[in-house]
């Protein structure tokens, strides 16, 4: 049996529509924070929080700035920044945080991604308890992926809203349009949700089950660009044997563009990689074509 931990999880928030027009975060939290008893267990409370509103009221991922990049220490205690996002960021962390001072354990943040990526859980730090439910998350759904992120910077230099929480995750189902309702990417969603918030119960309580020695998982290295030309016009795009093939390997010399003119820019690295986030719509703004991984052990340890 895994051992009851000394500090248990007592508080828990799941939190959607971070990003406007990503629906499934949005109406999962309008689900639960009509049925509270969904996201209830016995040994933690439970919260919902709808994240940008204004900004799902006029369709958009935001209004002025990314709400999900302002999470920053730093950021959070600098008075000069007042855009919506940025101010809302301030209300978020006073209400959920203060960051470093949570009275938050555990944030559960909902987002949804155009690529293909299935069922993905994003750790933003280290640590045994991220470890455990990176393993319970395998156990549960063997499908879906896990990504470290960069869990190597410390949590005050994270801009994202889950490191709010003592604790915090991303849930991030794809592929769906922004702006629609896909019922598999919903569905997907909600249990790993449940099972997030099962692993918690479990955790406070001693109760794990067994679970793996080692959790293969994805770590952060790098975002590519499309090619564009020196006034910032794209020159091409996502080869199609990129496209729609999230996880899988890019080997060194593979086409990774197909160029406007009938040429191919091929992946110039000397490892292998491993592609998230490819052809993502919401980064198109930045040029940004994928996110390049490197394949990672989690190992699982029962000792404290």
């Amino acid at each position: 049996m895994y051992k009851t931990p000394q500090t248990p999880i007592r508080t828990v928030a799941v939190v959607g529509g971070t990003h406007g027009n990503e629906f499934s975060g949005v109406y999962l939290e309008k689900r639960y924070r009509a049925q509270p008893e969904l996201i209830q267990r016995s040994s933690f409370a439970s919260r919902t929080l709808f994240a940008n509103p204004m900004a799902h009221q006029a369709n958009k991922r935001y209004l002025d700035s990314d709400l999900n990049r302002q999470f920053k220490t730093v950021d959070l205690a600098n008075a000069s920044l007042t855009n919506y996002e940025q101010s809302r960021a301030k209300v978020i962390n006073a209400e959920l945080g203060p960051k470093g001072q949570a009275k938050t354990d555990f944030i559960i943040d909902l987002h949804n991604t155009t690529s293909n990526m299935g069922a993905c859980l994003i750790l933003t730090q280290p640590g045994r308890i991220y470890n455990l439910l990176a393993g319970y998350i395998k156990l549960k759904m063997p499908a879906a992926v896990i990504s470290r992120d960069e869990d190597h910077f410390a949590a005050e230099d994270h801009a994202l809203l889950c490191t709010v929480g003592t604790f915090g995750v991303i849930v991030e189902v794809g592929p769906q349009s922004q702006s629609v309702l896909r019922q598999d990417v919903l569905e997907q969603m909600d249990e790993m949700t449940q099972h997030i918030l099962d692993f918690i119960e479990h955790y406070n309580l001693g109760t794990l089950p067994q679970l793996p020695e080692k959790v293969e998982a994805l770590r952060y290295l790098h975002s590519i660009k499309l090619p564009v030309n020196a006034q910032g016009e794209r020159l091409g795009m996502v080869h199609r044997q990129v496209q729609d093939r999230d996880y899988q390997a890019i080997l060194p010399g593979q086409p990774l563009f197909a160029m406007f003119d009938g040429s191919e820019q091929t992946y110039q690295g000397t490892e292998v990689v491993y592609p998230t986030f490819i052809n993502e719509a919401a980064y198109y703004d930045n040029n940004l074509a994928m996110s390049l991984n490197d394949k990672v052990w989690i190992e699982i340890s029962r000792d404290e």
